[in-house]
């Protein structure tokens, strides 16, 4: 296995973390943090040449790319774009949940951009619905980019320093470490996702009954 890891171009990983993560922030369910989480544990084996620095900046560039391309393409087709997007991933995008991410977006703005970039439903969302709601282009990209950095940078390092700390103290346990690694780095978008979620229902069951008593009113 190990002879194996070091015949990996370092480019090659660096291009699928950039890609990853730029096809993601487009709006695309893919699993970009994930792949980012196994690029920093990668770049973590003493035994590879795969440098933490080039997989954060790979990553931070394919956020702000793709994020910009995103909100170009939901400030041109607007909300067109999540009903086809709503009909092509149904399980990962639903009507309750749109409604929510622009709630979120249309109340908090730069700040939304900023923290959704750590919450994976929203991270998805934050290119496209920024440009459908017609966010001022240099506000979004000012926190799109601080936002990228902080999430694809610290994300990085902090994966890279804990598998390289797990495998210096567990050298005879090293594809234990690595999972370590995994779940440390997984761990927090994992909650936020789940708060995420519990958010929505909630958000979905206060507009439902917001119309059925505006319902109730007309009649």
């Amino acid at each position: 296995m190990d002879h194996w890891l070091t015949t990996i171009p370092p480019l090659a990983v660096y291009l699928i973390a950039g890609l990853a993560v730029g096809i993601e922030s487009l709006g695309v369910p893919i699993p970009g943090e994930t792949i980012l989480v196994a690029a920093a544990i990668l770049s973590s084996r003493h035994e590879v040449s795969v440098s933490p620095h080039g997989i954060a900046i790979a990553a931070v560039l394919g956020a702000v790319i793709g994020d910009s391309i995103g909100y170009t393409i939901g400030r041109r087709y607007g909300h067109r774009l999540f009903a086809y997007l709503e009909r092509r991933f149904p399980h990962h995008f639903s009507h309750d949940l749109v409604d929510y991410a622009e709630h979120v977006f249309e109340r908090w703005g730069m700040a939304a951009v900023f923290v959704g970039r750590f919450i994976a439903l929203l991270r998805i969302f934050a290119g496209p619905l920024s440009g459908s709601l017609k966010m001022h282009y240099p506000r979004f990209l000012l926190a799109n980019a601080t936002g990228a950095i902080c999430w694809a940078g610290g994300t990085t390092y902090l994966v890279y320093y804990v598998g390289t700390a797990a495998e210096d103290y567990l050298k005879n346990f090293s594809y234990v470490a690595l999972g370590v690694a995994v779940v440390l780095g997984l761990l927090g978008s994992t909650i936020l996702r789940r708060k995420l979620e519990r958010n929505v229902k909630l958000f979905a069951e206060e507009r439902a009954r917001h119309e059925a008593q505006a319902q109730q009113s007309t009649d």
